[in-house]
């Protein structure tokens, strides 16, 4: 079946997220005449403020969004049963333009850990400075100060985190440090820098800072409701992209398939779940997957949307609090009331107030002491010595405080108009595994056979069990906690000393931990299985690894077996981050960006 080809470009990026932004933005620098297109299944995200107002960011993730892609697990036994959902960003600039913002920064030993040539931290540091602007302190020897990406405080400063530092630091007994995102210090207290211009309040995403600001260039093409179907091939060597119109984003439009022809390369950037499934359409994958979905094999790599979970994505789980009436949240802004028009003036003109904020002001990268150690299940021993035991950079789970109220995905909850506060904790190297792959459905129709691996390894539930206890007491300690939201916490029995409840105050600093019992933990378990969530940083299904060890790209980002075809996203990682995933992103797109650029003898100094 022919289909008409539209036009030529040099360089197709099949996906426009954080990563293809990255290195189309760069490339198209260093080289105006550079013919690049971006093809992007989502909608153009320039000025609009679901995107550009900081405050806005939970609203992308409603139900009836399209601007994240709502990708539904398989069933798990781990989870109670529950089919697990997990979004992925879904417009121009992709999780960047999406995500929370919040600024972490992964220790420089896990880039070491990947064991891959060129890709070693001290190759890749002065990447991470060159994409930053930070403007948090100055004189950082491991931070940028003229980069595209700008990092900041955010708008204004918000009370609840401080109470968070102050309680972690005395109750808790942990250090403070103004900065740990220097690649190396964890397990101490510290304020959460954010991915917000702090001149002007505005989010500071991929799409705006690398591809919108070169508008002025007719090379750099963006043509966003695109779906890829597959990589065209001619002797094994990638010529071109089929794509249509997105039904999501172009309803009406005409879903006959056309062809874009790239003369010098085709990027696969789609990300952890669109980039193995171009793949596997492409005829790039496993026999029997390929087999059972009626694609004519074209290069047997089995490891194509493999490695997903353990080696990818965190282990999250939000709980609500009640806060008092004087605290600070942004739970009115999210509502709509009436300090909106207050906040937006100020915020168009100063660039401050709560519209440039997430919520989310301080954090711990968390480590167990040898007292943490013994209260948790021995599940986790073996993984603790295995894993982290030696590595003091490595923090077992981020915990940290909001501002306000944020719906879980897996329950979300409706509450009454008032203040509240919210933990979250997340597991930042869980063992668990799963898989991602394309598949047919009874009918005939195209769907996806995903498997998170949620909680499939008994030590990953641990720490999220010892999590929720540590962070109740942190929050009931705090000036501002008002009580439970009971409908968020576990179930526990009538008459137990855990139940969730109202009160009037916090309780004292030196007071008792509660006392829980073995149904006390119990409920804790169930309600982490019915309960825990993705982080949003899924990772590792195109992984740079060698064949052999189930790998589908090389060191230079080239797919094993075919030619003119590389993959840049997160779904390279062979390994977890112990970070949100958007510093990786960037980052994977300027290495990537230098690695093109180096082929196709271009100067990118």
């Amino acid at each position: 079946m022919s289909h008409p080809i539209l036009s030529e470009f040099d360089i197709v990026f099949a996906g426009g997220g954080t990563t293809a932004c990255v290195v189309a933005g760069r490339l198209a620098a260093y080289d105006p005449s550079l013919r690049i297109l971006i093809l992007e299944a989502g909608q153009h995200t320039l000025n609009k403020p679901i995107h550009i107002q900081p405050y806005q960011y939970p609203f992308n993730q409603a139900p009836t969004s399209t601007t994240v892609t709502f990708h539904v697990g398989n069933p798990s036994p781990r989870l109670n049963g529950r089919a697990p959902i997990v979004p992925s960003g879904r417009c121009v600039g992709g999780a960047s333009c999406v995500n929370f913002m919040v600024y972490t920064r992964a220790p420089a030993s896990d880039y070491d850990d990947w064991g891959v040539d060129g890709w070693e931290s001290e190759n890749l540091i002065p990447l991470m400075k060159k994409l930053e602007t930070y403007e948090v302190q100055s004189d950082r020897p491991s931070h940028g100060y003229n980069g595209p990406i700008k990092v900041s405080s955010g708008g204004c400063k918000l009370g609840i985190s401080d109470e968070f530092i102050q309680v972690g630091t005395t109750y808790h007994k942990r250090q403070y440090a103004d900065d740990t995102n220097d690649l190396e210090t964890c397990n101490t207290y510290s304020p959460w820098s954010k991915y917000i211009d702090g001149t002007t309040g505005r989010r500071s995403d991929a799409a705006h800072h690398y591809v919108y600001n070169q508008a002025h260039n007719p090379n750099l093409q963006v043509w966003d409701g695109k779906r890829v179907k597959r990589i065209i091939f001619e002797d094994k060597r990638a010529v071109g992209v089929e794509f249509a119109s997105d039904p999501v984003s172009c309803p009406d439009a005409d879903q006959s398939s056309s062809i874009v022809r790239a003369s010098k390369l085709v990027v696969v950037s789609a990300g952890t779940f669109g980039s193995p499934t171009i793949l596997e359409r492409s005829g790039i994958g496993a026999e029997a997957i390929l087999k059972r979905c009626g694609v004519e094999q074209l290069v047997n790599l089995p490891g194509v949307g493999e490695n997903y979970q353990g080696r990818s994505d965190h282990n999250l789980v939000f709980v609500p609090y009640l806060a008092a009436d004087e605290a600070v949240t942004m739970d009115a802004l999210w509502r709509g009331d009436s300090i909106m028009q207050e906040s937006l003036a100020e915020w168009n003109s100063s660039g401050k107030s709560l519209i440039a904020q997430n919520g989310l002001d301080s954090k711990i990268k968390w480590r167990p002491d040898d007292e943490e150690l013994k209260a948790m299940d021995p599940a986790f021993q073996p993984r603790w010595k295995e894993f982290f035991q030696d590595r003091p950079d490595k923090a077992v789970a981020m915990f940290c405080v909001f501002a306000g109220h944020v719906q879980p995905l897996s329950k979300p909850l409706i509450l009454p108009p008032r203040r509240y506060m919210c933990t979250g904790y997340y597991t930042l190297y869980p063992v668990s595994a799963g898989s991602v792959h394309i598949d047919v459905t009874d009918d005939g129709k195209e769907a996806m056979d995903f498997t998170t691996g949620f909680l499939d390894d008994p030590s990953d539930i641990v720490p999220l069990n010892f999590g929720y206890k540590k962070t109740r007491e942190l929050l009931r300690r705090m000036p501002s906690y008002r009580g439970e939201v009971a409908a968020g916490h576990p179930d526990f029995p009538e008459g137990s000393a855990a139940v969730c409840r109202e009160t009037s105050g916090p309780v004292d600093l030196n007071a008792p931990d509660i006392v829980y019992t073995t149904e006390d933990d119990d409920a804790i378990d169930r309600f982490h299985r019915d309960i825990m969530q993705t982080t949003w940083h899924s990772l590792g299904t195109c992984a740079m690894k060698p064949e052999a060890d189930q790998g589908v790209v090389d060191a230079r980002l080239n797919v094993y077996g075919v030619s003119n075809l590389k993959v840049a996203d997160m779904s390279i990682s062979p390994l977890n981050v112990g970070t949100n995933t958007y510093s990786t992103a960037l980052l994977i797109g300027e290495r990537a960006a230098m690695i093109i650029a180096e082929d196709l003898g271009i100067n990118c100094i």
